[in-house]
């Protein structure tokens, strides 16, 4: 929606992660990007490129504002994704707060043609798993989840639950993450949360149109529902979706299932290796 102040901006970030709070939650996922809202505070006129810029320069506020949320609700917050200066320009950087009052980031990886070309955005360049203590979780920004070899080197180092912040234009943009969410949930027996942009900003041409579906995707075996999905909003609502998760589910099936994907690989024919290290972070409540 559009906004006109920044307080606008906190308090409407704030009734989430007060949602989270009331309902129990130990993490949040917003969506990628979402801070373009605050386009709607700039000149129409500007160039996307000059949008762009100039909304990074509210990382600070943005981080600060969330780290304070964590500490003061003891949620784990992945807080979308948001456009960070780096040396070799802009990257769309996701932020894990955690109530500790830490800050970690996960760059986006796998960068789409529009973010290129209007957005100036540059790739990053390693993969994280963060071990919360809770669940070892990883964060896969829109795009990157398309990508299945990050997805399966994650889940080799030792990911259970993967966080997908996106933000898609049109239904089917919103279906290729969605599927290829559900693949990766299937394929690795991992659970897999999506969070997407809703609403449309009106005379700011710098962000447009948005489809969107929360959903908490499962492997598809006896121990998760019929049809693979946890929980699942309606299309194009604001609402936060809530649903418990377990690991040992996962854990089991991973053992016990009636597929076994991680077990039956075939190394003989095929491997993947990542060419750096994958970081372990690992955190302190």
């Amino acid at each position: 929606r559009r906004i006109s102040t920044l307080d606008e901006f906190e308090k409407q970030v704030d009734f989430f992660v007060s949602t989270a709070e009331e309902y129990h939650c130990h993490f949040l996922l917003f969506p990628e990007l979402f801070t373009a809202q605050l386009f709607s505070m700039m000149a129409p006129d500007l160039k996307t490129h000059e949008a762009v810029m100039k909304l990074s320069e509210y990382t600070e506020h943005y981080v600060e504002m969330f780290r304070k949320m964590a500490q003061r609700s003891g949620i784990f917050i992945i807080g979308g994704s948001h456009p960070v200066p780096a040396e070799e320009g802009l990257v769309n950087a996701a932020h894990l707060f955690t109530p500790g009052g830490d800050v970690y980031t996960q760059e986006k990886l796998h960068i789409t043609p529009g973010e290129r070309t209007h957005w100036g955005i540059k790739p990053g360049k390693s993969l994280k798993i963060f071990d919360t203590g809770l669940a070892r979780i990883a964060i896969q920004i829109c795009y990157d989840v398309e990508f299945p070899e990050a997805s399966r080197l994650l889940t080799l180092s030792g990911m259970e639950l993967m966080f997908v912040p996106f933000s898609t234009d049109e239904r089917k943009s919103y279906m290729r993450v969605r599927y290829s969410a559900q693949a990766r949930a299937v394929e690795n027996m991992i659970y897999v949360v999506l969070a997407g942009n809703v609403g449309n900003l009106p005379q700011v041409r710098s962000f447009l149109i948005n489809y969107g579906r929360a959903a908490v995707l499962t492997p598809s075996d006896f121990a998760f529902p019929m049809n693979a999905i946890q929980a699942e909003a309606e299309s194009n609502t604001e609402t936060v979706v809530i649903t418990d998760l377990n690991l040992d589910d996962l854990a089991m099936q991973r053992e016990l299932g009636s597929v076994t994907h991680l077990r039956d690989r075939r190394p003989d024919l095929y491997e993947i290796i990542p060419k750096l290290p994958i970081e372990i972070v690992r955190i302190s409540r």
